[in-house]
């Protein structure tokens, strides 16, 4: 069910523009398997009509997660809740400046409050069991080479001369540059979410009219299809592909309609795999 599907018929640009955030700002909880509230929901709702503004939507869930007693491991809905009016407050602001410091600075608007480390680049290295890799993770950068290695994706990009590139060569460009910067995972969490925003953001400098449908939709497609980009296993046939990643760009920026199904992603011994997908 849409949450917000009532301000499409209403045909009000201002609301529409701030449901679709709203949208694209909870769709992609998903992620991480969050699921928002549907307290978040009615004060989105209220946000859109212009009754309270970010800062009035930011206090109302101080006070109820305040009060409300933390669930045993953790109340995760607080993180979405809390993450996704971050989203939707930063999709809402028309500034942006292209480098890895306003990358990072995105990372801790959104993960400020809810994790320390929010906007500071991990000096650790990390691996994660993906159920599309069957267990297995990604190879992501190593710490001591992050810094190098955003500066210089980040530099690529700015020099890249997108003038001559016909629709579908640009589209393809893209989902390099995003995954490019997704396998380098700069944080301990919240990359993928953090990379989203920073490409819609990107992507609306560039001109392009940014399905946030896709996003709110499809977010876990997007990111098993940046992990499917950065895999490599050579010796059982597995090869990194950016296939998947250029489906969901081709929907997004060339308003195709390419089926995005989960499991053509999946990499598994046997066509079985031994950990549970997100819900």
């Amino acid at each position: 069910m849409d949450d917000f599907g009532e301000y499409k018929r209403m045909g009000d640009p201002g609301k529409l523009e701030k449901s679709e955030n709203w949208r694209v700002a909870i769709g992609l909880q998903k992620v991480d398997g969050l699921e928002a509230s549907s307290y978040l929901v009615e004060t989105a709702k209220k946000n859109i009509e212009g009754d309270i503004t970010f800062d009035e939507v930011k206090e109302r869930l101080r006070g109820y997660y305040q009060a409300k007693p933390v669930e045993v491991g953790g109340n995760r809905a607080e993180e979405a809740d809390k993450v996704s009016a971050h989203i939707a407050e930063i999709l809402s602001e028309k500034t942006f400046v292209f480098s890895p410091a306003e990358y990072v600075a995105i990372h801790r608007r959104l993960f400020t409050g809810i994790f320390a480390f929010a906007g500071k680049i991990r000096d650790y290295n990390i691996s994660k069991a993906e159920w599309v890799l069957n267990g297995q993770s990604v190879v992501y950068a190593g710490a001591d080479s992050i810094r190098a290695t955003l500066d210089y994706d980040f530099s690529q990009e700015k020099t890249f001369a997108y003038k001559g590139l016909d629709k579908r060569r640009t589209s393809e460009h893209i989902a390099r540059f995003v995954s490019s910067i997704w396998q380098i995972h700069a944080f301990g969490e919240g990359n993928t979410r953090a990379t989203a925003v920073f490409a819609i953001k990107y992507l609306r400098t560039l001109g392009f009219k940014v399905e946030n449908d896709l996003f709110a939709e499809n977010s876990w497609y997007f990111r098993n299809a940046l992990v499917r980009a950065n895999y490599n296993d050579h010796a059982n046939g597995v090869y990194a592909t950016l296939e998947y990643a250029n489906l969901f760009f081709a929907n997004l920026l060339l308003g195709e309609n390419n089926p995005l199904k989960n499991r053509e992603l999946l990499v598994a011994t046997g066509g079985k795999t031994n950990i549970e997908p997100l819900k």
